[in-house]
C-alpha cells in the first residue's frame, strides 16, 4: 500500500485593493489556474474548526512579515482587513486543483515584529455580526459620511513636523490658529516622508501640539508633510458649536440616563417631590 500524496494545501488571497496573491504548504511554488502559489516560508495553517449549518467556521494562519508577499507596512496600512481567501487542495504533481475546501475572509490579524497570525471566518460569520443602531445619547456617524452630512475636508489642513517631541508626539508648523483641540480624534495621513500614504488615529491636539495613538512603522523627522481632519467626540454640543450640524444629528441627546433611576439618599436636598422645573 502506498501512503504517498500528492496533495498540498493552497491559500488563495484577494485583497480589497484587487491584488491577488497565493500560498501553499509545498515545498516549491506552484502555478494553478494562473495564479502562483508561493512556498512554505509564507503560510502555515493550524487546527481547522468545521461547523454545520450557519454557525461560523474558523481556523488560523501564521508567516511571517518579513517575506516579499505579506510586509510588516502593508499589515499596517490595513490592506489585509477583510480580504477573501479560498482554501483549496493542489495536486502539486499535475499542479491543479484537487477540491475547494472552503472560502474564508480575513478576520483579525495581530501582530509581533516577526511575525503575524490571521484569523479565518467562513462566509457565515457575515450573518453573525450585530447590525444596527444604537440608542445611545451620542452620535453613531462618522464625521463627515453621508449620515452625518458634514463637509469634513473643509476643516482639513496640510501641516509640516516643526519639531519632535516622542515617538508618537510632536509639534506642528501650519495649524491655524484658535483650534485648539479641534483635531483631537481626528486622522492623519502623511504626504511625505518615510511614512508616506500611511493613516493614523490623532490621540490628542492641544495648541501647535499633536499626539498620535500609535508611532509609525518608520521614524518621523522634521519637515514631514501630512494632512489633518478633524475630530468629533460625538457630543450635541460639538456638533452645534463647532459644525454647526445638529439637524444631522444621529444620537438621542435627550434620552433619560442612569442618574434617573437612582433613588434619592434619605435628607438630600432636592428630593421633595416637586417638579424639576420648580414648578
Amino acid at each position: 500500500m502506498n501512503n504517498t500524496t500528492t496533495l498540498v494545501r493552497g491559500w488563495k488571497l484577494t485583497r480589497a485593493d484587487g491584488r491577488v496573491m497565493g500560498f501553499t504548504d509545498c515545498d516549491v511554488d506552484l502555478v494553478v489556474e494562473g495564479v502562483t502559489y508561493e512556498a512554505s516560508a509564507a503560510l502555515s495553517p493550524s487546527e481547522a474548526v468545521t461547523s454545520l449549518g450557519l454557525a461560523v467556521d474558523e481556523q488560523e494562519v501564521q508567516g511571517g512579515i518579513n517575506s516579499d508577499a505579506v510586509t510588516e507596512e502593508d499589515l499596517a496600512r490595513g490592506l489585509f482587513d477583510g480580504a477573501s481567501v479560498e482554501v483549496l487542495e493542489i495536486d502539486w504533481s499535475s499542479q491543479r486543483r484537487h477540491d475547494t475546501l472552503g472560502h474564508y475572509y480575513l478576520g483579525e490579524v495581530s501582530r509581533t515584529e516577526v511575525s503575524f497570525t490571521a484569523e479565518l471566518r467562513s462566509e457565515a460569520g457575515n450573518l453573525a455580526q450585530k447590525r444596527g443602531r444604537f440608542v445611545t445619547s451620542t452620535c453613531d456617524a462618522e464625521l463627515g459620511d453621508n449620515r452625518c452630512g458634514f463637509d469634513a475636508t473643509a476643516l482639513q489642513v496640510s501641516c509640516t513636523i516643526g519639531a519632535l517631541v516622542g515617538e508618537a508626539d510632536f509639534v506642528v508648523d501650519g495649524l491655524p490658529a484658535g483650534t485648539d483641540n479641534t483635531y483631537s480624534g481626528g486622522t492623519l495621513i502623511w504626504t511625505s516622508g518615510a511614512n508616506l500614504g500611511q493613516r493614523h488615529d490623532v490621540r490628542a491636539h492641544r495648541g501647535s501640539n499633536l499626539g498620535l495613538w500609535r508611532a509609525p512603522l518608520e521614524p518621523m523627522s522634521a519637515g514631514d508633510a501630512f494632512d489633518l481632519l478633524p475630530g468629533c467626540d460625538k457630543s450635541i454640543s460639538t456638533c452645534h458649536a463647532r459644525f454647526s450640524n445638529s439637524a444631522n444629528f444621529r444620537g438621542f441627546p435627550t434620552i433619560v440616563g442612569e442618574d434617573a433611576f437612582k433613588y434619592a439618599v434619605p435628607g438630600e436636598a432636592g428630593h421633595d417631590g416637586a417638579s424639576r422645573n420648580g414648578g
